[in-house]
């Protein structure tokens, strides 16, 4: 580890090569090397995996995950300015660290990295639920990944690991926790980052179930909940309506109220219902 501890610090980096955060990148850069050590003791067994991160910026994270013992790091970054500092990483990382210039979005990961896989990330926050959808809605489940270590927008953590009945309940919540446990693990204020952003952060761990809790088809069940909470205010019968005019003998028979909100209305029965729906078919 040697060759990593001597390093510049990410501040002299971000000097070195102009690594002003762009807002149009959706970056934030974490430079606490002591935060980003502690993000990523929260990565599930760092050591028997292999790490993909997005977004690295100047390598804060990396840095953090490489020291921490990764196995390996995979480092997809969409910012040019970026690739000579993380280079510099690299080359200290005794052949731990890739870097590959590209979009997240677009880049298929799977051909550098060797399972298992844990995806570790302080996502942009332009792409970062995006990103989360596409890990949590496979067409295969078991997906690549064993465990989700994200950063993300306090907002947007609350949602994935919200309650029946709280406002920040909805499709967030019924798609990571049908098929994941998920937790917030730590906390970060504005003042973490540079540029410090308008809200505060937190990082979500999310580790993969070997199969969903409840079953159910998965693309019956993304319509049911899209429907539901596309028109959250209204009760249920009229905001599933689209689905059928038998769609109160659906609720019941899932052991819901029709005059329900999709709010109230916990995973399982959700499950119910879609089970019911794809039945009927």
């Amino acid at each position: 580890m040697a060759d990593l501890d001597a390093l510049p610090p990410l501040r002299a980096v971000i000097a070195e090569h102009g690594l002003s955060a762009r807002k149009a990148l959706g970056q934030n850069f974490l430079l606490d090397l002591n935060l980003t050590s502690k993000i990523a003791r929260q990565v599930p067994d760092l050591a028997g995996h292999d790490v993909l991160e997005i977004g690295p910026g100047p390598g804060g994270l990396t840095r953090g995950l490489l020291l921490e013992g990764a196995r390996r790091v995979l480092a997809i970054e969409k910012d040019a300015r970026c690739i000579p500092a993380l280079a510099q990483i690299a080359e200290a990382s005794g052949g731990r660290l890739t870097v590959i210039e590209g979009d997240a979005l677009e880049v298929d990961p799977l051909s550098h990295l060797t399972p298992p896989i844990a995806v570790a990330a302080n996502l942009p926050y332009n792409i970062g639920t995006e990103l989360l959808v596409r890990w949590l809605t496979p067409q295969d489940w078991p997906p690549f990944w064993d465990s989700l270590t994200l950063m993300f927008q306090k907002e947007v953590a609350e949602r994935i690991v919200a309650a029946p009945g709280s406002k920040a309940y909805g499709r967030l919540a019924l798609l990571a926790q049908w098929r994941c446990e998920a937790k917030i693990v730590l906390h970060l204020p504005p003042s973490a980052f540079t540029p410090p952003p308008k809200v505060s952060s937190a990082v979500v761990r999310l580790t993969a179930l070997p199969a969903p809790r409840y079953p159910a088809d998965p693309k019956v069940l993304e319509r049911v909940v899209a429907m539901a909470f596309n028109q959250r205010r209204k009760m249920l019968r009229a905001a599933l309506k689209g689905l059928g005019p038998d769609i109160e003998d659906h609720l019941r028979a899932a052991g819901i109220d029709p005059t329900e909100r999709a709010e109230q209305v916990p995973l399982e029965a959700f499950c119910a219902l879609a089970r019911s729906v794809a039945q009927a078919r």
